[in-house]
């Protein structure tokens, strides 16, 4: 019987682990936790962001079951993004990994201030 592999590069568990530890999909999915955003709204949201890698990154998550795509026949048409049942349930363990950035963030600073300071060559 055939086992989930996320070692073996061409298992699709392996593309969904991919998917999920992408920085942008982290942070789409938690900007959408609290309800429906328009992809203007995600766009502010998620600073840093371009147009054309949200496009691509929300089309994703609406392929991949994590996010609903309602299209409103208004004008001007209106568009919102909304995490499925799985995206909230992803939601949680990604809130974690949110969590646990800010209070360790201090820490891995100081981890990487000793490291720089050990490994840059000293001014002549």
């Amino acid at each position: 019987m055939w086992q989930p592999d996320p070692y073996d590069r061409n298992c699709p568990t392996r593309q969904l682990l991919d998917r999920i530890g992408d920085q942008w999909t982290v942070l789409i999915v938690g900007a959408l936790k609290d309800g429906p955003l328009r992809f203007t709204e995600i766009g502010r949201r998620v600073d840093g962001i371009s147009q054309k890698v949200l496009t691509q990154t929300l089309r994703s998550l609406v392929r991949d079951g994590i996010l609903t795509r309602t299209a409103y026949a208004t004008i001007p048409p209106k568009v919102e993004y909304e995490l499925t049942p799985l995206g909230r349930n992803l939601s949680e363990p990604l809130e974690m990994l949110d969590r646990w950035a800010r209070v360790h963030m201090s820490s891995v600073q100081d981890a990487r201030d000793a490291y720089d300071a050990e490994h840059t060559p000293a001014s002549a």
